[in-house]
């Protein structure tokens, strides 16, 4: 009489074949959003990087230049000069926006009657797409045909319509009030979810020592506030350097071209110029400039919250 018996395989072996099994089922999850990654940035990145290196015109060939581009654009004054007024734009904007959006969340983090009103509204405009809050604004501060200009104009406060356009100073204050305008909403609600996460106890305990409402401010909310400060920080920064949009529709880069971003600038080159090559050298060098102020937000957010 012959005996059968079945062999099975030892646990670990079995903790091995499933420990497999779901890699495998976590790399299949994952797979679309690296093909994703790969399709819409890993590939165009490189693309733009071998473009970068060659004189790549818009009709006919192309040729191999090497690193010719990137010398160029150390003798490019225009593209400097639209980066210094870039970096301008930046600090100015991030500064009116954190002046706006703090004091707004401040106000729509404590309870009080029709918060989610107040919420709701001052957060609208987010949702508004900065093209079409740039043709909004550009009606809006047409000297004939838009808002402020003909209605200063009637109510008596002007001798003459002003066009807001025309020179670089009422223009400049102009774009800096319409992105205050459409993105003091959104870093409105990041702050206000630093603000919530601040424990109540602490400012309480604060307030029976006798701290007043700066010393609470400074001492509690902007320690404990540090990473939710470098993540609006570093976003309003970065959507600053990108800035176009607003500058296109609304200025056209005037007055006599004094508001050329470094965005701007690339589109000129690439598409009114169409040296595609040479956009793309400097669209590198705007990349690495972005990633400089990631590795800022890197270092930022380091550290523990509350810890100097």
């Amino acid at each position: 009489m012959t005996t059968i018996t079945a062999t099975t395989a030892p646990p670990r072996a079995r903790k091995l074949i499933g420990a497999g099994r779901r890699q495998w089922i976590g790399l299949i999850y994952v797979a679309p959003a690296v093909a994703l990654v790969m399709v819409f940035f890993v590939i165009p990145l490189g693309m733009t990087a071998w473009m970068s290196l060659h004189n790549w015109p818009l009709m006919g060939g192309h040729s191999f230049i090497g690193l010719d581009n990137y010398v160029a654009i150390l003798r490019d004054t225009r593209f400097w000069n639209a980066l210094k007024f870039t970096g301008y734009y930046t600090v100015i904007v991030t500064i009116a926006i954190f002046a706006v959006a703090f004091p707004l969340a401040i106000f729509i983090e404590r309870p009080r009657p029709l918060t989610n009103l107040y919420r709701t509204a001052f957060f609208m405009p987010a949702v508004v797409g900065f093209a079409s809050a740039s043709l909004l604004w550009s009606w809006l501060l047409n000297v004939d045909a838009g808002l402020f200009s003909p209605a200063a104009y009637n109510l008596g406060l002007i001798d003459r319509k002003f066009n807001l356009l025309a020179t670089f100073q009422p223009a400049f204050w102009s774009i800096i009030a319409m992105v205050v305008w459409k993105v003091a909403g959104f870093t409105m609600i990041i702050l206000m979810t630093g603000l919530q996460s601040i424990p109540q106890d602490l400012q309480e305990a604060a307030v029976i020592d006798g701290a007043g409402p700066f010393a609470r401010f400074r001492a509690i909310t902007l320690p404990l506030m540090r990473r939710t400060l470098a993540l609006a920080l570093i976003l309003s920064v970065a959507g600053s350097v990108l800035a176009f949009d607003q500058f296109y529709i609304i200025l056209r880069g005037g007055p006599r071209n004094q508001t050329l971003t470094a965005v701007y600038w690339i589109f000129n080159q690439s598409f009114v110029s169409f040296k595609l090559g040479y956009g793309a050298a400097l669209s590198m060098v705007l990349l690495v400039i972005l990633v400089a102020l990631s590795l800022v937000q890197l270092w930022l957010l380091r550290k523990p919250e509350g810890v100097d």
